[in-house]
């Protein structure tokens, strides 16, 4: 597994807001990038992740040096920035050290906010819009999949998740601590998203009355608002219900910025002094961190609740440890299970180096054997053959046997290193994935009528 899965990317941990945003991947630019690595010959299967704090490609490859260095260039080119830029803040796991670290992150462990429940959904939009696009294989489609088990099982074994603390949450949390009761307060959220939802939710639960719900699909905005007793408005009428908000919270997936200074600007003229809380919880941002210096304007972003976050980290560490156990269960079933693959061909290949050994024996003492008939000859061949075999005869069983019992992957590494043999790649053909990419479109079809 050490020569072939790796994954390359970025987070909260070691890339500032700055530095994250520019390397978001929205859907369309995430296909591009599937598209772009699975059509390197090196690489065989591709899935990308991308949230508000972290962008990560994994990938299967045959080669992980140039996988890696394939994956670089690809988040160099989305992002116009130069690879020697982003290399002190990427980090690159390979092996079982890369399936503990998507396990970590579909059960919360990586996450800013550690056992929040979006990045579940996060990591399954990620694999689904990957298979569509006919990136994955094999080995990422059963690695997903146990991460989204591993997730599950964190969240209903442990009580990880169970305060139900999101980024949302904690963003409401700081716009109480900033303007006390809000009750009272005229709120503005932009952007119908599941960060927008779980942004209207917390509000609700604060006693908020008065939301105002503003999206470029003004239907998505109507639904929203209606749940939470709030309004819809179109995105056109952005400007006025600036004017009237106390509190605006932005989470759109937009490329761009949604909220820019001049803008803000032109509306506090018209504010008389009173002051205006802007939340912003998008990757990319959607409102232009200059206007912090503006008066009468307090900007949130996402390294403020980084820092926030931060304060509060001991709550969940306990839990986090039972998690970790339940990742190590996991991630060892994983290694068996893909190990389980390689020991027909790492078998064939053992047999194969044998018989190499035997031919190469021969030919080098050919001119030692000239008065031999040419049945002797078949009789000394035999021999060697024999030997050969029952020397291989005993690490052949055992292989056999500890793959029965799932534990081959030790066996199979120490095997490879030893005889110097290079495991087989898989042949990756989409059409073994025809199913499921059939079967995912058409449920989402018909979940979109």
């Amino acid at each position: 597994m050490s020569s072939r899965l790796l994954a390359l990317g970025i987070s909260h941990k070691t890339a500032p807001l700055a530095l994250r945003e520019r390397l978001a991947l929205p859907e369309g630019r995430a296909a591009g990038v599937l598209r772009d690595l699975v059509a390197h010959p090196e690489i065989h299967e591709a899935v990308a992740i991308s949230t508000c704090n972290r962008t990560e490609i994994y990938v299967i490859a045959s080669d992980p040096v140039e996988a890696e260095t394939a994956a670089l260039a690809s988040l160099s080119r989305q992002s116009g920035i130069p690879p020697t830029e982003l290399l002190g803040s990427l980090y690159s796991p390979r092996g079982v050290e890369a399936v503990r670290h998507l396990f970590g992150v579909a059960a919360g462990l990586e996450s800013m906010i550690v056992g929040e429940a979006e990045i579940q959904g996060q990591v399954k939009r990620a694999y689904e819009l990957a298979l569509v696009e006919g990136a994955t294989g094999p080995i990422t489609n059963r690695l997903f999949r146990d991460a989204l088990a591993t997730g599950k099982r964190a969240r209903t074994e442990t009580a990880i998740g169970r305060a139900r603390v999101s980024v949302s949450s904690v963003a409401v949390e700081l716009a109480r601590g900033t303007l006390g009761e809000l009750a009272s307060r005229r709120v503005l959220v932009i952007g119908a998203g599941e960060n927008g939802e779980l942004t209207a939710q917390a509000l609700r639960e604060r006693g908020v009355e008065t939301v105002f719900v503003a999206n470029r699909r003004y239907d998505r905005a109507i639904g929203l608002a209606q749940r939470f007793g709030g309004h819809a408005v179109r995105f056109d009428d952005l400007p006025g219900e600036l004017q009237a908000a106390d509190i605006v919270v932005s989470s759109t997936a937009s490329p761009h910025q949604i909220v820019g200074r001049e803008e803000l600007e032109l509306v506090l003229e018209s504010r008389d002094g009173r002051p205006l809380l802007l939340i912003d919880i998008a990757v990319p941002r959607d409102i232009d961190p200059s206007v912090r210096d503006l008066p009468g304007i307090t900007l949130i972003d996402m390294d403020d609740l980084q820092r926030e976050v931060a304060r509060n980290l001991g709550a969940r560490e306990a839990e986090a440890v039972h998690v970790r156990g339940i990742i190590d269960q996991e991630v060892e079933r994983f290694s068996d299970w893909l190990a389980s693959l390689d020991v027909v061909p790492t078998i064939a290949a053992l047999r194969e180096r044998g018989e190499e050994i035997v031919q190469r024996v021969l030919r080098e003492n050919e001119s030692r054997w000239e008065s031999l008939s040419e049945a002797d000859r078949e009789r000394v061949a035999l021999l060697a053959r024999t030997v050969v075999g029952r020397m291989l005869h005993e690490p052949t069983v055992r292989m056999k046997s500890a793959a029965e019992q799932g534990g081959s992957y030790v066996h199979l590494q120490a095997l490879r290193e030893l005889f110097g043999l290079e495991p087989e790649v898989p042949d990756y053909k989409l059409e073994e994935h025809k199913a499921d990419v059939a079967s995912l479109e058409d449920h989402r079809k018909r979940t979109s009528q």
